[in-house]
């Protein structure tokens, strides 16, 4: 079958803060996250098929299932069947798998909140559908926020987003240690309270104000990933290092963290110094880049 390829960058997500606020009685956990985007990530491409079908390149591809336990695959099957597209009237997927898996960042969850957008193109549904935002909620807790791909503040278990003033441009570096930090195991090895929620957010703010707020502002789940995963301590080590980083954080539930710099400029050369740095374990993931808001 032929027809037009449609791509889009599934960007990495950064939870630039995460507090725990309490546990549902089904075992999800509450959350009030400030979350943004990168500016790099996976690239997912979808083109006409009569099945659905999947396919994965990049550096990553070896450590993300290929079959349709895939959230990519998963995300097809959901709003092929939502939606009542027909036999026949298929997409054939390919993902370059660009961001190490399970790491914090959201990739699986950005590569079907891609698929979502890109299906919706190649199926003509209307992207701002009321029923979308279920058929990524159905799929996972993060994948409503990675629908939406801006930068906004996020609670409930993730399906409760509201809009936040535009992030000023900011540096960011994301380092990775190449070492398993699984989600269950931390919240298993979280103890204490819950955490309020955090303050009211400004209606504007520039570089400045921005990292002052988030300077206040935790991710709860440090501690006990740190346990898990001892190496997040030696990354956010590192960032403390580093004159130009203005703030270091742990993203998610990890092991990825990241720091924030005043450009991308300043980002670049810092994950260069990192790279360079004879210290640093070969087995890091270093990227660099910028916030979008």
């Amino acid at each position: 079958m032929t027809g037009p390829t449609f791509t889009m960058l599934a960007p990495a997500k950064v939870n630039l803060s995460l507090r725990i606020t309490g546990r549902r009685a089904d075992g999800y956990h509450l959350l009030d996250s400030l979350v943004a985007f990168t500016d790099f990530g996976d690239r997912l491409s979808v083109s006409p098929s009569n099945d659905i079908t999947f396919s994965i390149t990049g550096p990553f591809a070896g450590i993300v299932p290929a079959d349709a336990s895939n959230l990519v695959v998963k995300a097809a099957e959901a709003l092929a069947d939502r939606f009542d597209i027909p036999a026949g009237l298929g997409a054939s997927l390919t993902l370059s798998k660009e961001l190490p898996a399970a790491g914090g960042i959201g990739g699986g969850s950005a590569d079907a909140a891609s698929a979502l957008r890109l299906l919706c193109d190649l199926w003509d549904i209307d992207p701002d559908h009321p029923a979308l935002p279920g058929v990524a909620l159905s799929l996972g807790a993060d994948i409503p926020v990675c629908l939406r791909g801006r930068a906004c503040r996020m609670s409930g278990i993730g399906e409760t987003l509201s809009p936040i003033p535009p992030l000023p441009s900011l540096g960011i570096v994301l380092v990775n240690p190449g070492a398993p930090c699984p989600t269950p195991a931390v919240f298993k090895a979280r103890v204490g309270s819950f955490s309020p929620a955090a303050s009211s957010i400004p209606d504007a703010w520039d570089r400045e104000t921005v990292l002052a707020f988030l300077a206040d502002e935790p991710n709860d789940l440090t501690d006990a990933a740190v346990t898990v995963c001892p190496e997040i301590k030696t990354i956010l080590t590192a960032f403390s290092t580093l004159p130009s980083c203005r703030l270091a954080r742990m993203s998610g539930s990890g092991a990825t963290c990241f720091g924030l710099f005043d450009t991308a400029d300043s980002a670049q050369a810092a994950a260069t110094a990192l790279a360079r740095d004879p210290a640093v374990p070969d087995a890091w993931w270093i990227k660099a880049g910028q916030l979008v808001s």
